[in-house]
């Protein structure tokens, strides 16, 4: 049986951290694709020399030929501009559309077949843009976005309780944005409800933190964000996809009908298989999440409206 290949499209932090981990997770031969001659061939080459230390068995190839992403099972499009100081991640919408829209082109004709996870920013527009261009089922196209979010809300309950992040159970929904909507009646650490061991008014410095984490990081490199942790989070998407795990994660995915989005890209939970988004995971808000999830989708269709503006 031959190994699943996975296309990363951006050999920048993000995707070279993709690549990284795909690798040492053995799913599949990975292609990292850039157009800075020399620089995706340089990280591919130190990748495959690292293979003996690290239990890697797949290949990593390092091109700047977009033809080389041909039958690719999966697709993880991590190229754009990164934000700097000051910027909100819809500071990017102009630069990002003409650096996705090739992209997302070169999937089509490259690679018909398959899933594409976008984690360019803005990440819920660009999702909607790729799926535009592509012209793929909406199952096959979903941006990451709510894994990483979700992981980084545990983070913080974790730290301010001092416990093991593996037993914080966190859910974020929403735009990937200052309006992401952390559920954090929802939140448990080993079935403890989180409400139960912080204070409210911790709690509520903690969903800011976690609104604002992406930002935190920006300002503490200075040149250049976040990507451990959207890296990570992106390839444990891929993990249940490639693997038909079928785990249901935090996701920007087509939304119809479901929580009355009316047709667009926004994080939910979703069962992540073979099939890509297998199903919607639809749950009860109160008031409160409802009013807060309403003025996160609110965002993304600003967003998104400004870059149908634009011709797209």
């Amino acid at each position: 049986m031959s190994r699943k290949k996975i296309a990363v499209i951006g050999g920048g932090n993000v995707g070279q951290t993709c690549a990284h981990v795909c690798a040492i997770k053995n799913l599949g031969d990975v292609v990292l694709t850039d157009i800075v001659e020399g620089m995706p061939q340089g990280k591919a080459l130190d990748l495959m020399e690292s293979r003996s230390i690290s239990g890697i068995d797949v290949d990593i190839q390092g091109t700047t030929k977009f033809e080389d992403i041909a039958g690719s099972d999966l697709v993880i499009i991590t190229a754009g501009m990164a934000r700097k100081p000051g910027m909100s991640r819809e500071d990017l919408l102009d630069a990002n559309i003409k650096i996705v829209k090739p992209c997302a082109e070169a999937v089509k004709k490259f690679a018909p077949n398959s899933i594409v996870i976008v984690v360019s920013n803005p990440l819920d527009s660009m999702v909607y843009l790729t799926a535009q261009v592509t012209g793929f089922p909406k199952n096959r196209v979903l941006g990451s976005a709510g894994v990483l979010d979700s992981a980084r809300f545990a983070c913080f309950v974790a730290m301010e309780l001092k416990v093991s992040p593996r037993d914080v159970q966190a859910l974020v929904l929403g735009g990937h944005g200052d309006d992401m909507v952390p559920l954090v009646r929802r939140t448990q650490v080993n079935g403890v409800p989180v409400e139960n061991l912080i204070p409210k008014d911790r709690l509520a410095a903690l969903v800011d933190r976690t609104r604002k984490a992406g930002g935190e990081i920006v300002a503490l490199l200075k040149t250049g964000s976040a990507y451990f942790s959207p890296g990570t989070a992106t390839v444990a998407m891929a993990e249940s996809i490639l693997n038909d795990q079928k785990r249901i994660m935090a996701a920007s995915v087509w939304c119809e009908k479901e929580y009355g989005i009316g047709g667009y890209f926004m994080g939910v939970p979703a069962i992540l298989g073979a099939q890509g988004v297998e199903k919607v995971v639809e749950i009860e808000l109160v008031a409160e999440e409802k009013a807060a999830f309403q003025k996160s989708l609110d965002s993304v269709k600003k967003t998104v409206q400004e870059m149908k503006g634009k011709g797209f």
